[in-house]
């Protein structure tokens, strides 16, 4: 366990030389580190993506690994996005209840954050991790990219997970993500030109925010869909 209280990481590699990794920590928070010279020293990545995952109910939150991979995905129109997933659990809103820890699948590409939805049915779900496999083109046809979540299964009301592992292949997760990917695209399009072009220098001399910097530059969005009939979750941080 870090000095921080967390542990279970779960590392990824972002870029060339580059990695991230996410951890469970005491305070019931995901903490996202980032290195920059393999390993040998890292940085929380505060103003993106640590700390934006959490619970607060503090005692519920149980230290498990999540799964977090980075994947290039297929279909996106003519492009290929490069974006992280994560799995990681969702904790009851109320304590003593019979409701399981649903396991959700996220979305993000380090500036927006969608919650893509529940992957673990009715099992009480505990640690998690992904693949991704692209599309590939055989000899008479191009395959298709899958998207699998692997995660451990709890049994009744114990706290320990079981030896047993539950494999879900995320098909409807998967386009639901590419929809999620073409939507930011045209919403960061609508933004980028929120500043008409013939009226650049006077709005960049009065400070407003039509300037030369990108106004989306280090902003994370975290939409979610509804916990419940009447409860949903949104949060913004830059």
């Amino acid at each position: 366990m870090s000095a921080d209280g967390c542990s279970d990481p779960s590392v990824v590699e972002r870029e060339k030389d580059k990695l991230m990794m996410m951890t469970a920590c005491d305070d019931g928070r995901r903490r996202v580190y980032e290195s920059g010279d393999k390993g040998e020293s890292w940085t929380e990545a505060l103003g993106t993506l640590s700390r934006v995952w959490g619970n607060n109910k503090k005692g519920q939150m149980k230290r498990v690994r999540s799964g977090f991979i980075t994947a290039t995905i297929d279909g996106v129109g003519t492009e290929k996005r490069n974006v992280i997933l994560v799995t990681l659990p969702v904790y009851p809103k109320e304590d003593g209840g019979n409701e399981k820890d649903e396991l959700h699948l996220w979305l993000t590409d380090n500036t927006h954050i969608v919650d893509i939805g529940p992957v673990s049915g009715v099992d009480d779900a505990a640690a998690s991790s992904l693949l991704y496999k692209g599309a590939e083109n055989g000899d008479n046809e191009k395959k298709e990219d899958k998207l699998i979540a692997l995660y451990e299964k709890k049994k009744g009301d114990e706290e320990k997970p079981s030896p047993g592992m539950v494999s879900v292949l995320l098909k409807k997760e998967l386009e639901r993500v590419k929809e999620v990917l073409e939507t930011w695209k045209e919403v960061d399009g609508r933004v980028s030109k929120l500043c008409p072009t013939s009226s650049a220098e006077h709005y960049k001399s009065t400070g407003s925010a039509c300037s030369a910097v990108k106004i989306t530059d280090g902003l994370v969005g975290f939409l979610s869909g509804n916990f419940s009939d009447k409860n949903g979750r949104t949060s913004t941080s830059g």
